[in-house]
């Protein structure tokens, strides 16, 4: 057990410095700083929202770290969620600090990093929950916390100046699949010896109660495969929720089913958790994808990812029939055992939509109890602040809501308000024996990834993309000779977005017209024409007149060729 440090002695301050997961859901990371030991908790992704055409992610900026890689002794995992380890990929391509994590956690990462190509090997460094790790002056102690995915730990630093405890993504769950409730022990343990500052997750903040057990979800999925017996059951849920996908397959091994995969993140994670020994699949159930169409609807259960409604996941291209092995019909029970991640509501409701239209029933956690949450709600934030009894709270993992429900609970249990902080991304929180302050910035903000590029596309590109989506395009192609003052060729218009050309044969004309006016005009009358002056000019005429015509404002792109 590590020591506490010795009273009166003079300690260094500890630095908190959320890089990511305040006032967002997801791409949760947080350094802690101690002198000159820097330790990362977390390195998470997150999903592009409505004013991103084109993301495909966002992680963390992680400038400040590659200034002080040197200063890097680790990263420590708390679970293997995509917002929470989703961002490693990106940050191994730069910097290589040695990556701490549980069995499951890693081997989810092991078969990830597969996918990328990187400068060197990755430090890899399995723990278990229990074990304690030294790294620098810091110790870092694994406990284990119940979440909706295995292995899944809360983090304490122990530094000289005092304990700073991570409690990661967690619930309390009194029944757990795999049999071991939440370390509420070490916990209470941790709160005797003093906790200095507790970082406490908030997504659940503002549901009172407790979070029903993961075992709720596997009385209704017996209770499905009992009333639906003539029909093939396919299950959308997170690929992630390991103890979720097992309590289907051993329903469905029980009512003689047989069970199918599909899903690349669902074929992973189900691989690395069944080679670790975290899943336990009976001789004989799973039967591959391709193979499907030998067994009669209620001899079948299909397991699948797309439960958020994700395009081109596999539940996505069954529904609007594009799924090269399975084609869903009346004979069909959709179950969508996930809850929706906000923001993701009407991609789940296109596919409930679609799934309807074709006579396929479906049921998600609004019609039946299919899901039940990973995260703790008020009563169980309640007991993680009885329990560890910190001096400082910083709520972290949330909307800025969330966050200040979490701060709302932590003062009904007796947290002076002076000691609670709602932090942002980049902000440095500061606590020595004196007491906690704020003490500047870092850098800090997002990074958009898009196909293999990583920050190539920034405010500008988006704001582009968004005025194309809107408004459309119109190109003006040009050919003049600035020397003569002659117009050679042109002016070409061509649309794009904005109208139906042949539709919109006069518009265009006029269009023409009004390119065809500026250019002549600019190159007969004015003494010091050139290119950059023709494009604005173009750019502005064309700009009012179409707006005066449509109401609408397409980007303007001239081509000036001059020879």
């Amino acid at each position: 057990m590590p020591k506490k440090p010795k009273k009166g002695k003079v300690t260094g301050p500890i630095r908190i410095i959320p890089l990511g997961g305040l006032g967002e859901i997801g791409k949760n990371m947080t350094v802690v700083e101690y002198e000159n030991d820097m330790i990362v908790i977390d390195c998470g992704l997150g999903f592009p929202e409505e004013d991103m055409p084109g993301i495909d992610l966002v992680i963390p900026d992680i400038s400040y770290l590659e200034a002080n890689k040197e200063r890097i002794r680790g990263v420590l995992l708390t679970h293997g969620h995509e917002d929470h380890i989703g961002a490693i990929p990106y940050l191994l391509r730069t910097i290589n600090p040695p990556i701490y994590g549980t069995p499951l956690t890693l081997g989810i990462i092991r078969n990830k990093l597969e996918e990328h190509v990187l400068p060197w090997k990755p430090e890899l460094r399995t723990v278990n929950a229990g074990d304690t790790v030294k790294l620098g002056a810091v110790t870092a102690e694994f406990i284990h916390v119940n979440h909706s995915i295995a292995d899944a730990c809360a983090i304490a630093l122990h530094t000289p100046t005092g304990i700073v405890l991570h409690t990661g993504d967690f619930k309390l769950d009194t029944s757990p699949i795999d049999g071991e409730m939440m370390d509420i022990v070490r916990l209470g343990e941790l709160g005797q010896e003093g906790v200095l500052m507790l970082l406490c997750e908030s997504t659940n903040a503002e549901r009172p109660g407790h979070t029903p057990s993961e075992k709720k979800v596997g009385a209704s999925l017996e209770n499905i495969f009992a009333t639906h017996e003539k029909k093939r059951i396919i299950i959308a849920t997170f690929s992630s929720n390991v103890h979720r996908v097992q309590q289907i397959i051993d329903t469905a091994a029980h009512h003689k089913r047989k069970v199918a995969i599909t899903g690349r993140s669902m074929l992973n994670i189900v691989s690395a958790a069944t080679e670790l020994g975290y899943m336990k699949i009976p001789n004989g159930v799973l039967v591959d994808i391709n193979d499907i169409k030998r067994y009669k609807p209620g001899e079948l259960t299909i397991v699948t990812t797309g439960s958020q409604g994700e395009p081109m996941s596999a539940l996505y291209r069954m529904a609007f029939s594009d799924h090269s092995q399975v084609a869903l019909d009346a004979n069909d029970l959709v179950v969508l055992s996930a809850s929706a991640i906000p923001g993701n509501e009407k991609l789940v409701g296109r596919i409930i939509n679609e799934l309807s239209k074709n006579q396929v029933e479906v049921l998600h956690d609004a019609v039946v109890e299919v899901h039940v949450s990973g995260h703790a709600c008020q009563e169980e934030i309640k007991l993680m602040l009885a329990l560890t009894k910190p001096k400082y709270v910083m709520p972290v993992h949330g909307e800025s809501r969330h966050l200040s429900a979490n701060r709302e609970l932590a003062s009904y249990m007796g947290i002076s308000p002076k000691n609670i902080f709602i932090s942002e991304i980049g902000k440095i929180l500061e606590i020595d024996q004196n007491g906690a302050k704020w003490n500047g910035t870092v850098p800090a903000g997002r990074v958009l990834v898009d196909g293999y590029g990583v920050g190539d596309v920034g405010n500008i590109v988006l704001r582009d993309r968004r005025h194309l989506a809107q408004d459309g395009l119109i190109v003006v192609v040009a050919t003049v000779d600035t020397d003569s003052r002659l117009l050679l060729s042109g002016p070409d218009i061509v649309s794009r977005g904005f109208v139906y050309v042949r539709e919109a044969e006069e518009l265009m004309e006029e269009a023409r017209a009004v390119a065809y006016d500026t250019l002549t005009d600019l190159l007969y009358n004015d003494d010091h024409v050139d290119r950059m002056q023709l494009k604005k000019c173009l750019k502005d005429d064309l700009t009012k007149f179409l707006y005066a015509k449509t109401k609408r404002k397409p980007m303007i792109l001239p081509v000036i060729m001059n020879v």
